[in-house]
């Protein structure tokens, strides 16, 4: 086995660890500042770009395989790929905190390059592969939104430098941040999950429809979203890109209770679990939003339904999906490289036993319980409350993602 994947998800294990020590260090207190200034910038990188996307990528590069069962494309161009995006980030973060453009703009470029090689990498992959069904479908239109996303921060920056395109900025903010969350961490979530959770609850004979609903509604709801922010004509459309994806999300957790009605497992293990239990909450959240928004659609831009939106979105669903689903996937990984080749002999330790369930499961338990008390802080607008319910959820998170590192020692 490559020792790509290893790289990706070791150097997102360690950005969780940094973005949690930072934001423990400043009591979360970020979250109740003006989040489009350095401290912002550079917490909301490192969260999206140094973990998550970090790891997703890993997750990729090895899942991608199991998928299409043939090799990637090019291993150089992952490994190229790793150290520009790796350099980009820190840089990136570097220049945040300096508040130095040159060296942002500089760093973005690197990291940019890096994305580019990904798309390249996973497109040609895909394309040889020649396997088109929904879970394939996802893969590529995530990866598509991941480089637009990517070129549409390169020309905001762009666009801050020089300032020839006058009130472009604002509209290519928001479909800079549409595209880079719902579409690239919504698409791949769900692509994927149609994979995984299948084989973890050893899932047979399901309908796969309602994924082809899913894949046309959710990409409905990322397009119909970037055409309201970029032309501007942001409330009628704003809400009906929420309607659609909230459509999308319903019909997908009703498409995950079909996989589990036909599970011959009855445990796929805690992680999964809460996979499930998330997915649920978070359409439970966009159905009260869609109502609550449906009184105005100027609501949706209210920075405060902002502020909670986002916060569930990428610190709820996407955070502690793939918090969940890294408890079965990094055990697997490295008990493939590691004894993958001394399966069944005397002595060879079992995959179950490189990471305990109970931890996993409070630690995913105790994860939530801080969100949730943070979410309320954001809601109810108390910073005492967001810094309790923030410093939980760092201290917890902490302890959760070193518990799945240690796996690496085993």
């Amino acid at each position: 086995m490559s020792r790509l994947p290893f790289l990706f998800i070791i150097t997102g294990i360690f950005g969780f660890v940094m973005y949690h020590a930072f934001s423990l260090l400043s009591l979360t207190g970020w979250l109740g500042d003006e989040l489009r200034g350095p401290e912002g910038w550079f917490h909301a990188h490192l969260f999206v770009l140094g973990w998550a996307t970090m790891l997703a990528m890993g997750a990729i590069y090895q899942l991608i395989h199991v998928i299409l069962q043939s090799n990637i494309y090019s291993l150089f161009l992952g490994y190229c790929h790793y150290f520009l995006f790796s350099i980009g980030i820190v840089g990136m973060l570097y220049g945040f905190i300096r508040a130095d453009v040159i060296w942002i703009a500089g760093s973005a470029t690197l990291a940019l390059s890096g994305i580019l090689l990904f798309g390249w990498n996973m497109a040609v992959t895909l394309f040889r592969a020649s396997q088109w069904n929904p879970v394939t479908i996802s893969a590529a239109c995530s990866c598509l939104y991941l480089v637009l996303t990517g070129l549409s921060g390169m020309l905001m920056g762009l666009n801050f430098a020089f300032g020839d395109w006058n009130g472009l900025h604002e509209r290519l903010f928001g479909a800079h941040i549409w595209m880079g969350t719902l579409g690239w961490f919504g698409m791949l979530i769900t692509g994927f999950s149609y994979k995984m959770l299948p084989m973890f609850y050893l899932s047979h004979d399901y309908s796969i429809r309602l994924q082809k609903v899913v894949l046309v509604l959710w990409n409905a709801a990322v397009v119909t979203g970037v055409v309201a922010f970029l032309t501007g004509i942001k409330g009628g459309l704003l809400w009906l890109a929420l309607l659609l994806l909230t459509a999308a999300l319903l019909f997908y957790v009703y498409h995950l209770e079909q996989i589990q009605e036909k599970r011959h497992k009855s445990n796929p293990g805690p992680g999964i679990r809460w996979s499930v239990y998330v997915s649920r909450a978070f359409a439970v959240y966009a159905v009260a939003l869609l109502i609550y928004s449906s009184q105005g659609t100027e609501l949706l831009l209210h920075p405060r339904v902002v502020l909670l939106s986002g916060w569930v979105y990428l610190g709820g669903w996407v955070s502690l999906t793939i918090l969940g689903y890294a408890s079965k996937i990094v055990p697997f990984l490295w008990w493939t490289h590691k004894y993958g080749k001394q399966a069944g002999r005397p002595g060879t330790p079992l995959m179950a036993g490189m990471l305990s369930e109970r931890y996993v499961n409070w630690g995913m338990l105790a994860m939530v319980a801080g969100s949730l008390l943070l979410v309320s802080g954001i809601l109810i607008n108390l910073a005492e409350v967001m810094m309790v319910g923030g410093t939980i959820l760092s201290l917890v998170s902490i302890i959760y993602i070193t518990n799945i590192a240690l796996v690496f020692r085993r």
